[in-house]
């Protein structure tokens, strides 16, 4: 049987120092990404209405979560996967600035997720949306607010080290911006997931652009719900897509770690066309596509970060049990306890 922690690993900080550090990252990771951005912190819902088209997606096929209520006449409700559209609607209702934006605290259950060193059933994530004009509907804009992020992950990260000073610095200096269609072409005969890593250890940080849409071999670099984020805008030399993935290299499991996935958000051109090619077109009926589709929703771009991914590259840990309290395998659970690591 594989090993599930490296050879030799043991947790730079103890638990109660673990503890203490993932406080401190949230609170410096969220006053640096809403500085970089002009964020304000809203409370999101850990449930919406089944039926109204809110919730995210994913890739199409994850069961959601699902309850009634019966003291209300049984409404049916389920837990968010995200809250991709969510925030688009909130900015919209709220009436948001352009160049202003929101961020809060997502936290949901994806029954159907791996779970595994970097893999959880519960997922904890900064969500965040910015209101945008039509002048910054490109990919030049994109880039601009990924360097703002990755900027922002590097202050946290020298915050850390210094008040935990037996934690070194992993971000690389900068973050390289690299096409999908571009990694496909340099190693056609791997997976997406092998792309990645590939490139994650030769940069150490890198953007991944455009995921969503079909690549020159006839398969898209990763799935993406056709609602939220624009994986059809041709950008020219033949790139396709406004959004992408943040992903950085781990070297304590010595595999890529995302951190990040993000993108400029849908008008009603490209709903309708991203809509026809799932063959998902009935969604257009749904109440928060008909509200785009009507002109109530501004552009915008947005994202999430994982909260417990961020805390364990940033505190060096080989397993996301140990800064998140989930469910693991029996397998886990036995080998972190005999090399002397606890897992939540």
């Amino acid at each position: 049987m594989a090993r599930i922690f490296p050879e030799g690993y043991k947790p730079v900080l103890n638990s109660r120092q673990t503890e203490s550090a993932i406080k401190f990252i949230k609170e410096t990771f969220e006053r640096e990404l809403s500085g970089e951005l002009k964020l304000s912190r809203v409370t999101a819902p850990m449930f919406v209405e089944q039926g109204t088209g809110i919730n995210d997606d994913l890739s199409g096929w994850e069961r959601s979560v699902k309850f009634s209520v019966s003291k209300l006449g049984g409404r049916n409700m389920e837990i968010v996967h995200s809250l991709a559209k969510w925030k688009r609607m909130v900015l919209a209702d709220e009436k948001f600035d352009q160049g202003t934006g929101l961020y809060t605290d997502m936290n949901a259950i994806r029954a159907d997720d791996d779970v595994d060193n970097i893999h959880s059933i519960y997922v904890d994530q900064w969500d965040w949306e910015r209101v945008i004009d039509r002048s910054e509907y490109n990919l030049d804009f994109l880039k601009k607010i990924v360097t703002k992020i990755y900027s922002a992950l590097k202050r946290t990260e020298f915050l850390v080290c210094q008040h935990w000073t037996s934690l070194s610095y992993r971000l690389a200096r900068d973050i390289t911006f690299v096409h999908s269609e571009d990694a496909q072409r340099e190693y056609p005969d791997l997976t997406p997931e092998q792309r990645e890593r590939k490139l994650a250890e030769k940069y150490g940080a890198v953007f991944v652009i455009g995921i969503g849409g079909k690549l020159a071999d006839g398969k898209p670099h990763g799935m993406r719900s056709p609602d939220y984020d624009n994986w059809t805008e041709d950008t020219g030399n033949g790139h396709k897509g406004l959004n992408g993935d943040i992903i950085v290299w781990d070297d304590v499991r010595k595999d890529s770690l995302e951190l990040s996935s993000m993108g400029i958000r849908v008008d009603d051109k490209s709903l309708l066309l991203q809509l026809k090619i799932s063959e998902k077109e009935e969604r257009k009926d749904l109440y928060w596509h008909k509200r785009l589709l009507a002109g109530d929703f501004p552009l915008t771009i947005g994202g999430g970060l994982g909260q417990s991914r961020v805390c364990m590259f940033l505190l060096h840990k080989a397993h996301i049990g140990e800064v998140q309290s989930s469910v693991w395998s029996e397998e886990t659970l036995k080998e972190a306890e005999s090399i002397g690591v606890k897992i939540l």
